[in-house]
C-alpha cells in the first residue's frame, strides 16, 4: 500500500473511532458537553471550518494521486473511485452537535423540572396558609 493510501486509511480509521467514541454510553452528553466546552475543543472549533475544507482538500489530492487519475478533453476525471470520506466527516460533525444539543436540552428540563417543583411547592404552602387563615376567621 503507498503512503498516500496509508494516510487516508489511517485518517479514515481515526474517524471512525471518534465515532465509535462519541456513541459510547456511559459518557454523559453533559460530560461530553464540558469538554466541548473546553479551551483545546473551542480553539479546535475556531478553526473548525477551514480545519474541515483543509482536510477535505487534502484527502481529494490524496485520492487523486493515488488512484493515477487522468483528466479527459471534457475535463472529467476517469477511474476515480467515489469518495466516500466525506460522509464520516460530516458525521462526526453532526454528531458532536447532536450530542451538545441533547445536553443543552437535558440541563433545560432539569431547571424546567426544579422551576416546576419550587412553583408546586410555594402552591402547596400558599394552599396551607389560606387553609390556616379559614380555621382562624
Amino acid at each position: 500500500m503507498s503512503l498516500q493510501w496509508t494516510a487516508v486509511a489511517t485518517f479514515l480509521y481515526a474517524e471512525v473511532f471518534l465515532v465509535l467514541l462519541l456513541c459510547v454510553p456511559f459518557v454523559s452528553p453533559a460530560r461530553w458537553q464540558k469538554i466541548f466546552r473546553s479551551r483545546l475543543v473551542s480553539l479546535a472549533v475556531a478553526y473548525g471550518n477551514t480545519f474541515f475544507i483543509v482536510l477535505i482538500i487534502i484527502l481529494v489530492l490524496l485520492l487523486l494521486g493515488g488512484s493515477g487519475v487522468a483528466l479527459s478533453d471534457s475535463g472529467e476525471f476517469w477511474g476515480v473511485p467515489e469518495p466516500h470520506f466525506c460522509a464520516p466527516l460530516s458525521l462526526l460533525r453532526r454528531l458532536v452537535t447532536l450530542i451538545s444539543a441533547q445536553a443543552a436540552l437535558g440541563a433545560s428540563s432539569q431547571a424546567f423540572r426544579k422551576q416546576a417543583e419550587g412553583a408546586s411547592q410555594a402552591a402547596r404552602q400558599y394552599l396551607e396558609d389560606n387553609d390556616a387563615l379559614r380555621k382562624v376567621k
